[in-house]
């Protein structure tokens, strides 16, 4: 039977808690996780001190310039050495071969994909604009920043699984996919297409690393890999050499480079994340701990949705983790919450209960889904999972 609770039914000063004390949070606290900002691992840096501290004097960093015989000629060299090293520990990426791109965060190495795959090569030709498109339920931003320039280059034509327009295309391949953490392959696969990776959550706090992602355009981002969003540091991997000079282009025009300050910081974190899961020391394995810490809120989440008759919750499978050599579960940055019978419009629904999702039409969703983060602080998490506890509670409107 369907759920057609009504919010303001509900005494939100008195929300019971996961361990059945009376939770005390002001009925006008909302609970906005509509963004992925990664607070949850804060507690793991704080805990490593100074060990992350890095130190630069006035004289230091000061040319544009950081490596005049790169293709990427603003990539400090620590960096790109450390974003390989990082890559051959956990194994999620083949990076022989390939070019490094830096970029201020992924989303601006995604403009400057864009920009180098529909570029024309010869000066003064005329061509219809790329089609872009992604297999829905897709990253919500995909559509903004395609459409933000009104570039004649390319343009947003939304879900890959409907798409059928004859002409030059690009498919972004989102795996774990953002918003509902499937492992996701190209859809399209016809000629006139290229392809874009975007690996931002292939990691082992988020899912099981099955094999080395090996394609020709790979995207990651700092900010998920170790939570520090706030560098604004990604990279992309480039196998052709004329496809990195013309995204190295488009950075160099829309930013002149890439913060070497942020590149610093940044190579000294991927170090520190190196050194700890090699000296196998429990304490200091970032990834050990940011995978405990995903588990344990995914296990409250199911516990609190649990025989829920308003909410329910993708089931994701165990798989061979070559990282941990052990099954692991797929822990997704976001909860894909779907509305049962009787709840239209999901987004609507959880905020009668002050939680601030993101609305599954972002995606090209129906939508009674909604997109929660998983990445917030501890006690933010709290309180959505002593919300979802009172959801759980109610049938038809009782």
């Amino acid at each position: 039977m369907g759920c057609t609770a009504n919010a303001d039914s509900v005494d939100k000063c008195s929300l019971p808690s996961a361990n059945g004390k009376k939770a005390s949070l002001s009925s006008t606290s909302v609970l906005a996780l509509t963004t992925g900002d990664p607070r949850v691992f804060e507690p793991f840096w704080k805990k490593m001190g100074d060990k992350c501290k890095v130190v630069i004097d006035g004289c230091d960093l000061m040319s544009y310039f950081s490596d005049v015989g790169n293709v990427c000629w603003f990539l400090e060299p620590e960096l790109g050495d450390a974003i390989r090293r990082l890559h051959r520990v956990v194994g999620n990426a083949v990076t022989d071969d390939r070019h490094i791109v830096v970029g201020t965060g992924s989303t601006q190495l995604f403009q400057a994909a864009l920009y180098a795959l529909t570029t024309p090569s010869g000066a003064g030709v005329d061509v219809e604009p790329f089609s872009v498109v992604s297999s829905a339920p897709y990253y919500s931003s995909y559509p903004e920043v395609v459409d933000c320039l009104r570039s004649g280059l390319y343009k947003w034509e939304g879900d890959a699984c409907t798409f059928n327009k004859d002409g030059a295309y690009i498919e972004v391949v989102n795996s774990p996919n953002n918003p509902d953490g499937t492992l996701r392959e190209t859809v399209v696969k016809r000629g006139q297409g290229k392809l874009i990776y975007d690996l931002a959550y292939y990691w082992p706090q988020y899912t099981a690393i099955t094999s080395p992602a090996h394609h020709d355009i790979m995207l990651f981002t700092f900010s998920k890999c170790t939570g520090h969003a706030g560098s604004r540091i990604g990279w992309a991997f480039v196998k052709d050499k004329d496809i990195a000079k013309k995204m190295t282009q488009y950075i160099t025009i829309t930013s002149i480079g890439v913060s070497k300050e942020s590149q610093f910081r940044a190579a000294k974190i991927m170090e520190v994340i190196c050194d700890g899961c090699s000296q196998n020391v429990g304490s200091e394995n970032f990834f050990e701990y940011a995978r405990e810490v995903m588990s344990k809120r995914w296990q409250k989440l199911r516990e609190a949705l649990q025989d829920s008759e308003c909410l329910s919750l993708f089931k994701y499978p165990r798989e061979r983790c070559l990282f941990t050599g052990e099954l692991n579960e797929r822990l997704p940055a976001f909860a894909w919450l779907e509305c049962k019978e009787g709840i239209k419009d999901c987004e609507e629904f959880l905020r009668g209960f002050d939680i601030v999702g993101r609305g599954g039409k972002a995606f090209g969703a129906d939508p009674k889904f909604t997109r929660v983060s998983l990445l917030c602080r501890d006690e933010d998490f709290n309180g959505v999972i002593e919300r979802l506890l009172t959801i759980k509670g109610i049938k038809n409107g009782n």
